[in-house]
């Protein structure tokens, strides 16, 4: 499965790649999310759950960030285990381009998944996959121009 959207932010770079590097902010943002533990700069651990047609279900799952090149672009991989409902790895790729008014995020993710996920169809669950990604990256836009109006202290 592979997902590829583009985003604006009425936000500066810094301030969109700080936000994707918060762990509260992913956490407020990331569809199902109940918890995050950030163990180092690069080690995240996460438990979401998940509603994907008939199956719902509580994933536990590890993601690594690799700031390459922060704060235009950084890739991140992961993998998540779902018990019975399957398991899901892959990784993508953001880039934060500074546009005028704000930035523009960029991402190609590509996913594998297994179990009964695997057995619902691929335009299901990429069609849930799209669905929550623009819900995150929504939130997240909403949440970092709050912040950029908010007046400073």
């Amino acid at each position: 499965m592979e997902l590829k959207e583009e985003i604006f932010i009425p936000a500066s770079r810094e301030t969109v790649y700080a936000a994707l590097n918060d762990t509260e902010m992913l956490k407020a943002c990331i569809p199902g999310c109940e918890e995050l533990i950030r163990h180092s700069d690069t080690e995240l651990e996460a438990k979401v759950v998940l509603k994907v047609g008939p199956v719902k279900a509580r994933f536990a799952g590890k993601v690594t960030l690799n700031p390459y090149d922060p704060p235009r672009a950084f890739s991140l991989t992961g993998e998540g285990n779902g018990g019975a409902a399957g398991f899901a790895k892959g990784g993508a790729d953001v880039v934060l381009e500074e546009v005028e008014g704000g930035t523009r995020l960029t991402y190609e993710a590509k996913a594998d998944i297994g179990g009964k996920l695997a057995q619902l169809g691929s335009r299901l669950v990429q069609g849930t996959a799209k669905k929550l990604s623009a819900k995150f990256f929504a939130c997240l836009a909403e949440k970092v121009s709050e912040g950029e109006a908010a007046p400073a202290a």
